[in-house]
């Protein structure tokens, strides 16, 4: 029996028991938290992603809900140099194994490798693609070779003059104390 999966309301369950796969490519739109770090929010830029359901044996001796999760886009993110636009690859290619509840998780997140989610009847998988390429997202992306000359000062002409204008504190504070003698 081969079911229809919704991917914002997916029975994780079943589409594992199933085997089951969902594929899409969706506007940039859909993965609102994504848009608002980009540098330059296009309503053209495509998210493709693939997930994939099965079944493994667990630690108990029966089987385990897993999702496999593949997820690709493009976008420009602010270069940390030269401050314009970078084209970014973000590519996620990750497996996730099921569990009960959050306790279940909890318990079992420090000793296990793969990475664990709550099994859920009406799991949202567009939301995991999005913090999954949210995590990709690099802590300073940066041109291999900025388009634009780097300005490496980080004071101007105007800034100098200005500081050579003021008074030096300690000289003014020296022409309030009394001088001896008077």
């Amino acid at each position: 029996m081969n079911r229809e999966f919704a991917p914002t309301r997916l029975d994780v369950a079943g589409f594992a028991a199933e085997e089951g796969t969902l594929a899409a490519v969706d506007l940039i739109a859909k993965y609102p938290r994504l848009v608002s770090e980009l540098a330059d929010p296009a309503d053209d830029i495509a998210v493709r992603w693939e997930a994939h359901g099965a079944q493994r044996p667990g630690a108990t001796g029966g089987t385990v809900p897993w999702l496999h999760l593949v997820a690709s886009t493009a976008v420009p993110l602010v270069c940390q140099r030269c401050l314009t636009p970078v084209d970014t690859e973000l590519a996620v290619d990750r497996w996730f194994r099921f569990v009960a509840d959050e306790t279940t998780a909890e318990a079992e997140d420090d000793g296990s490798e793969e990475d664990l989610l709550v099994t859920s009847r009406d799991f949202n998988v567009q939301e995991l693609v999005e913090d999954e390429l949210l995590m990709e997202i690099p802590i300073t992306p940066v041109h291999d070779v900025c388009p634009v000359p780097v300005k490496l000062s980080v004071a101007d002409a105007d800034f100098d003059k200005s500081e050579a204008a003021k008074p030096n504190p300690f000289a003014v504070l020296g022409a309030l104390r009394p001088r001896k003698g008077e």
